[in-house]
């Protein structure tokens, strides 16, 4: 398979073939990868422009949110604590 040669960037499965049902084949190196099972739910997405189409595991995108709601929660905290002590410097 096509790499990139540093290792950095995205990486070449090979390519897929559009069939008449509008299915394709995820190449078995790609479905290793990126553990990808019979029965794995997989988002699809558009890309900037319409000019890509992405699948991302959903139990990825599950516990995306999950690591981004706790972040912000604490960065919610964080202000609030922040906000509290400049009010208390400005009396």
């Amino acid at each position: 398979m096509l790499r990139d040669v540093k290792g950095k960037g995205p990486e070449f499965y090979g390519s897929v073939t559009v069939g008449e049902r509008g299915q394709v084949v995820i190449p078995a190196e790609a479905r290793r990868d990126f553990e990808i099972i019979p029965n794995t739910k997989l988002l699809v997405f558009s890309g900037p422009g319409k000019k890509a189409l992405m699948f991302i595991k959903a139990d990825s995108i599950t516990e995306f949110i999950a690591n981004a709601t706790a972040r912000l929660s604490y960065f919610e905290q964080m202000l609030k604590t922040d906000a509290a002590g400049a009010s208390e410097e400005n009396r």
